[in-house]
């Protein structure tokens, strides 16, 4: 999908829509990153994100992922906490995380602004 047939509005965007889970710590024209926290037992709102990014989860915890009110993922129980991981991100359509942990997740997401 290319920026020009993005379908959703500007209004779901995840600063806008999920404010109480994201954050902008840096907006340049190249770039935008933000803070992502789910407190425990928390669900944010459905959002969006228009841009390819690379995430960096500092503070997994085990989540629910819904895409469009679906659940699509539910991270399995483990052992002890998951390490940190990065990993590349296309864009994504509505969506929410719920996390069903009881440590908060906190990730890092650094959006390439095209």
């Amino acid at each position: 999908m290319t920026p020009g047939d993005w379908p959703w509005p500007p209004e779901l965007d995840g600063v806008i829509a999920a404010p109480e889970s994201h954050r902008v710590l840096l907006a340049t024209p190249a770039v935008r990153v933000l803070e992502v926290v789910i407190e425990p037992g928390r669900r944010e709102p459905e959002h969006t994100h228009r841009n390819r990014s690379v995430m960096i989860v500092d503070a997994p915890a085990r989540i629910r992922y819904y895409e469009q009110g679906d659940l699509t993922f539910e991270s399995p129980p483990g052992p002890g906490p998951a390490p940190p991981r990065v990993s590349w991100m296309d864009p994504e359509g509505p969506h929410s995380v719920e996390n069903i942990d009881t440590t908060r997740y906190r990730a890092f997401r650094v959006e390439i602004l095209d």
